[in-house]
């Protein structure tokens, strides 16, 4: 009996829907949530088992079924359930894939069956607002330590701002000096003053990138924007996982706004693309210098077009970056060293760009054909208007550390 249920089940689950994950797209999950009915990946049922008496999890292979929880699993279903939990899913929202960070997928779980964020819109405050405001911890540009900072998004200026968190005791020992009446006015001004901001960024230069891996953190994000023409990086997390993604989709539902006042005829689907990207691909390589130098090892990140290059991988500029144009404008990749430098080892390749050959090597053969691949595809891809501005932004440095070659 145990073994023709299982059958059953195994069918309910080939149904249209059932077949994929109901949370992250995963193709022929093995696992169920028997209390709301849905079918479920491997990765997406151990977060559901953070939900407790929420979302009881069982193995559609392992465990056993009686005819009324078949009855209940046939009855309801991924399709049904989706109905039910994702009513008002905004469209910046991002729904996770298969391959995404954990912390995207624990919050969209989270979001949608604890929280009814999705079934209740006033539950989407926290990314929804015009205005929103918090701290979270950014790695210093020198000291390399991790401090609290405070965040801004205003959407009607259009602006990302943070700003340096002051420390009341310092206040409190410099005023100690002053007489009655100078500390009476200090005290005054300093409550009509408004502190500046670090930093104000325009959120259409803004990206954010989970990044746990290479932050060695859950919660780890990296925003990037353009700074005197050069990609500025940001390293933030929270010890919350609700509040660093809310700040993820906050960002993505101001430029969506944006997008919506600036392309007034295009569809929410079409102004919804791209309003964030993760980065193609991402590791160690070693590079040759541009007179052959000995190689140096090298962090390097592909962002769609742009190819940057880090002694560090939390580093806030990259040590160089390159704009990588289409085929017909003399870029291509080959695998192999130079002929003239036979001694550079296993695993070389090159970028060909008009104005030089970047020789580098991959520690691993799966990794250098990892970036043979990823390099080839962006040169066969046409270019975009969006990708003529990011040959405009990005700008030569007579220090060297910046190297830009428009087609």
């Amino acid at each position: 009996m145990a073994e023709k249920n299982r059958q059953k089940l195994m069918q309910i689950s080939q149904k249209p829907g059932n077949n994929v994950c109901a949370d992250c797209g995963d193709k022929d999950p093995e696992w169920t949530s028997c209390s709301i009915g849905i079918f479920l990946c491997q990765e997406c049922a151990g977060i559901h088992r953070s939900l407790g008496t929420e979302s009881r999890v069982r193995s559609s292979r392992l465990d056993n079924w009686d005819t009324e929880q078949l009855e209940y699993m046939d009855g309801v279903g991924n399709d049904k359930a989706k109905q039910k939990y994702e009513m008002c899913v905004p469209a910046f929202y991002r729904r996770p894939k298969k391959n995404d960070p954990n912390v995207v997928k624990k919050e969209w779980i989270l979001g949608k069956y604890l929280r009814f964020e999705f079934t209740e819109p006033a539950q989407q405050m926290a990314y929804t607002s015009q205005r929103k405001e918090g701290n979270l911890m950014k790695l210093g540009r020198d000291r390399r330590l991790y401090q609290s900072r405070k965040f801004v998004i205003d959407r009607a200026e259009n602006k990302l701002s943070y700003y340096v968190i002051e420390d009341s005791g310092k206040v409190k020992s410099s005023s100690s000096f002053m007489s009655p009446a100078s500390r009476s006015s200090y005290s005054f001004h300093s409550k009509q003053s408004t502190p500046k901001p670090k930093a104000e960024i325009n959120l259409d230069e803004v990206n954010a990138v989970f990044v746990p891996e290479k932050m060695g953190n859950p919660y780890g994000l990296q925003i990037t924007y353009y700074k005197n023409g050069s990609t500025r990086c940001l390293y933030l997390y929270s010890e919350n996982s609700k509040e660093i993604v809310d700040w993820y989709n906050a960002i993505r539902a101001a430029k969506l706004e944006r997008r919506q006042i600036a392309f007034p005829d295009r569809t929410l689907e079409q102004l919804s693309e791209d309003l964030t990207r993760d980065f193609t691909l991402e590791g160690w390589l070693s590079k040759m210098g541009p007179r052959h130098e000995p190689f140096k090892r090298r962090w390097f990140t592909l962002d769609r077009r742009k190819l940057s290059y880090f002694e560090d991988p939390l580093n806030a500029f990259a040590k160089g970056e390159v704009f990588i144009g289409h085929k017909d404008a003399g870029y291509s990749v080959t695998i192999g060293a130079p002929e003239d430098q036979s001694n550079c080892g296993e695993y070389c390749f090159q970028l060909h760009v008009p104005d030089r050959d970047y020789v580098m090597r991959a520690e691993t053969k799966d990794e250098m054909e990892q970036w043979v691949e990823a390099l080839k595809k962006v040169v066969e891809l046409p270019l975009t208007p969006q990708d003529t501005k990011l040959a405009s932004i990005l700008v030569s440095k007579k220090s060297n550390s910046i190297r830009l070659y428009r087609n």
